[in-house]
C-alpha cells in the first residue's frame, strides 16, 4: 500500500504541474468533475486504515491520550477535523467482531456508495445525523432500510436535497413523535460554549431536558423580569422588588434580561463559597495581567479558563472581590521555591503557573489553567526532581500521563533561554512540530524577532 500511494503522490504531482490555461471549459469542467471523484474516493481508503490501526494497538500505546491526539500530532490537523475522519471511520470502515471475523460497515449502503465516490463528506453528514436522530425505539430493521434508502439515493442528489429527503423519511418513521423517550432526551442534552470571538463574546447553544427548562424558567421568572440584574444600574436589583423606577428605565430585551440573569446566578455560586476546590485552589475566577496594564486599566487580562477580560472589568470585578495580587519581582517572598521538602505544588505555585502557562504547555492542548495539574518538568520528583517554580509547568491529567521513560513516552524538559516547556514526542508521532505550545499565549508569536 505505501508503494501505491507513493505512485499516486508522483502522479498527482505530474497533473498539478500540468497547465490549465490552454483548456477550454468543457475540458476544465471535466477536470473539476475527476478532481471531485478522487476527492470523495480517498475517505474509503482512510476509514480502512483508520480502523485497521485501532484493531492492532491502544492510542496510549502509541504515546497520545486519545486516537484523536494520534492524529493532530502525526498529520497536524485540528482537533475537530481528527474527531469527524474518526467518526466517519467507526460507521463507514470495515470491522471485525470480537472473534476476528470481518463484518461490513456500521452504514453499509453509505459507504458503499462514498468507495464508488458517489458522494462527499456533506452527504456523509447529512445521513450520519440522521442517524444519529432516530428515536431510540426504531427497531434495527427499520434503521437499515432507512439507512439503505437514503445511501442509495444520495449519489443522484446534492445535499441539500438529500436533507430534505431525509427530513421527509423521519417525518413518516416518527410521525406523531411517540417513539421519542427519556433516553432520546438524556443523549441529546448538552450546552456547547463556542470559542471566545474577537470582540470577547461566545456564542452559546444547545439542548436541556425539561427539569433543566423548569428549574430556568422558575429563576428566570424574577431574576430576567424588567428591572432586576439591570448592569446599568448603580446597585442592581437581585433579591426583594426593584423600584418603579428601575423597571421603567429598563430597555433591556428578553434576551438581555435572560443573560443578565444567569450571570447574577454564577456570580452567586462563586461568592458563596460553597463550590469548595479545585486542583488545590479555592474555586474562583484566576485573573492574571501585567503591571503596565494594570496601573492603565487598558488592555486585555487571562482567566484560568482561557477567556480574555479587559482589564477594566477585571478592576471592576475585584472592587468587589478579595484578590490575590501576586508580584514576580521577588519569587522567594512568596515561597515558590520548596526543593525536595514537598512533592506536590502549594497554591502560590499554582496561580503563579498560572499566570506564566496559562494552560497545558504541550504542543496544541488547549486545556485551560483551570483544567490542568501542575507537572514536575525538568526532572520527576521520584528521581530527584524539585518542587521549585523554575522546574514546574502545568499539563491537563491526560497528557501528564504520557510523560515516561517507556517507547511511547513524551519526554519534557525546560528551555534554557527562556525556562519554557517543551515537550518531545516519540519519534512515530514526530513530524517536526513545535516543542513548545503558543496556542495560550498568541502574542508571543507575534511579537517574536525569531
Amino acid at each position: 500500500m505505501l508503494d501505491a500511494l507513493d505512485d499516486v503522490l508522483t502522479a498527482w504531482d505530474k497533473v498539478a504541474a500540468l497547465p490549465a490555461v490552454d483548456m477550454a471549459a468543457p475540458e476544465l469542467l471535466l477536470a473539476l468533475e475527476k478532481v471531485e471523484r478522487l476527492r470523495r474516493l480517498l475517505p474509503a481508503v482512510e476509514h480502512a486504515v483508520l480502523t485497521q490501526l485501532q484493531s492492532q494497538t491502544t492510542s496510549v500505546a502509541v504515546g497520545a491520550k486519545s486516537w484523536r491526539a494520534v492524529l493532530t500530532h502525526r498529520l497536524g490537523i485540528s482537533s475537530a477535523d481528527a474527531t469527524r475522519r474518526l467518526s466517519d471511520a467507526a460507521e463507514l470502515g470495515p470491522r471485525q467482531s470480537l472473534t476476528g471475523e470481518a463484518l461490513p460497515p456500521a452504514l453499509p449502503a453509505t459507504a458503499a456508495a462514498q468507495g464508488r465516490g458517489e458522494i462527499g463528506s456533506d452527504h456523509v453528514s447529512v445521513i450520519r445525523s440522521f442517524m444519529d436522530h432516530l428515536p431510540a425505539a426504531v427497531d434495527g430493521a427499520t434503521r437499515e432500510h432507512a439507512e439503505a434508502q437514503l445511501g442509495g439515493l444520495a449519489g443522484g442528489l446534492s445535499p441539500e436535497g438529500l436533507r430534505k429527503l431525509a427530513n421527509q423519511l423521519m417525518a413518516m418513521i416518527n410521525q406523531d413523535g411517540i417513539l421519542d423517550d427519556e433516553r432520546d432526551q438524556a443523549r441529546k442534552r448538552g450546552i456547547i460554549i463556542g470559542p471566545q470571538q474577537v470582540d470577547g463574546m461566545s456564542r452559546v447553544s444547545g439542548w436541556v431536558d425539561a427539569e433543566t427548562r423548569a428549574a430556568m424558567d422558575a429563576t428566570n421568572a424574577k431574576l430576567a423580569a424588567p428591572g432586576f440584574c439591570n448592569p446599568d444600574d448603580e446597585t442592581p436589583c437581585v433579591g426583594g422588588t426593584p423600584t418603579p423606577e428601575q423597571i421603567e428605565n429598563d430597555s433591556r430585551t428578553p434576551g438581555q434580561r435572560t443573560h443578565d440573569a444567569l450571570k447574577t446566578v454564577y456570580t452567586a455560586m462563586l461568592s458563596s463559597g460553597e463550590l469548595g476546590q479545585h486542583n488545590g485552589l479555592p474555586v474562583t475566577i484566576v485573573v492574571t495581567t501585567s503591571l503596565e496594564q494594570l496601573t492603565s486599566a487598558a488592555g486585555l487580562a487571562h482567566t484560568g479558563g482561557g477567556t480574555y477580560l479587559p482589564v477594566s472589568t477585571v478592576i471592576r470585578m475585584a472592587s468587589q472581590a478579595h484578590p490575590y495580587l501576586t508580584v514576580f519581582e521577588s519569587p522567594r517572598e512568596i515561597k515558590l521555591y520548596y526543593g525536595r521538602t514537598r512533592r506536590t505544588a502549594s497554591p502560590g505555585q499554582r496561580l503563579a503557573l498560572f499566570a506564566i502557562d496559562k494552560g497545558c504547555t504541550k504542543p496544541d492542548c488547549t486545556t485551560p489553567a483551570y483544567q490542568t495539574q501542575v507537572h514536575h518538568a525538568a526532572r520527576d520528583f521520584a528521581v530527584g526532581g524539585n518542587t521549585d517554580i523554575n522546574e514546574l509547568t502545568l499539563a491537563c491529567g491526560c497528557d501528564n500521563r504520557m510523560v515516561n521513560d517507556g517507547p511511547a513516552g513524551w519526554i519534557t524538559r525546560k528551555r534554557r533561554r527562556d525556562n519554557k516547556t517543551e515537550w518531545i514526542p516519540p519519534p512515530h508521532l514526530d513530524r517536526g512540530q513545535s516543542r513548545v505550545n503558543y496556542y495560550h499565549h498568541p502574542e508571543e508569536l507575534l511579537c517574536s524577532d525569531d
